[in-house]
């Protein structure tokens, strides 16, 4: 059976759909950008902590699209090798984002290691099937999700980094620099990129489904 889409049927949505994907999808980062405000306002001993909502709702989202993609590839058999290295990337950034506990309850360096595990061996799987990523990866270039999916990359793994260096908010601040404000920038501009990476998924499973549905009509 193809994992590609099915060639002469149409696949986009209608605008009914869009708009009600676009509402829920507002209403999403609203909700999320509420719960930072609620953290900071009323949990100040964890805000922006490993406890805090911030880096909890991360590790929710990563975990989520990572589950997504398992989805995607295993049960719709659509792009396998596309979704098996965001896989990666997702389920890596979610063992990323358990540093602390990991060095605190395992080891130093555990995350390390265990992303370590999961990336050499999708990487040389990918490579090896790398005649069938190219083809898959054409098909998925065009699509809404991908550009949500770098949209959210960028954010998160440029951007943030960026705008939360030290440096940048002392000259800001000055002499009223305190690091809460470096760690509430960085934190929530990493939030809203894993945001908009699971957007992304979400929006390569909906394609997926209809790709699956055109294939099993054709």
């Amino acid at each position: 059976m193809s994992t590609l889409p099915p060639h002469g049927h149409p696949w986009p949505i209608s605008f009914r759909a869009t708009c009600i994907r676009a509402t829920l999808y507002i209403l999403f980062i609203a909700a999320l950008a509420q719960g930072v405000y609620v953290e900071a306002l009323h949990f100040p001993e964890v805000r922006f902590s490993e406890s805090g909502f911030t880096e909890l709702t991360q590790s929710l989202l990563l975990l989520t699209a990572s589950l997504l993609l398992l989805y995607t590839r295993q049960v719709l058999k659509v792009l396998p090798t596309v979704t098996l290295l965001m896989f990666a990337f997702t389920f890596s950034s979610f063992i990323r984002e358990q540093d602390a506990h990991l060095d605190t309850y395992v080891f130093d360096g555990a995350w390390q290691l265990l992303v370590a595990l999961i990336i050499l061996p999708i990487l040389f799987r990918v490579i090896r099937e790398r005649q069938r990523f190219v083809e898959e990866f054409a098909s998925y270039a065009n699509s809404l999700s991908f550009g949500l999916f770098a949209a959210g990359f960028l954010t998160t793994y440029v951007f943030s980094r960026l705008y939360g260096r030290s440096a940048f908010w002392e000259a800001i601040l000055q002499e009223h620099y305190l690091r809460t404000f470096k760690d509430a920038a960085e934190e929530v501009v990493e939030l809203l990129g894993y945001a908009l990476i699971l957007i992304a998924v979400i929006e390569l499973t909906l394609l997926a489904r209809r790709w699956a549905r055109a294939r099993s009509a054709g």
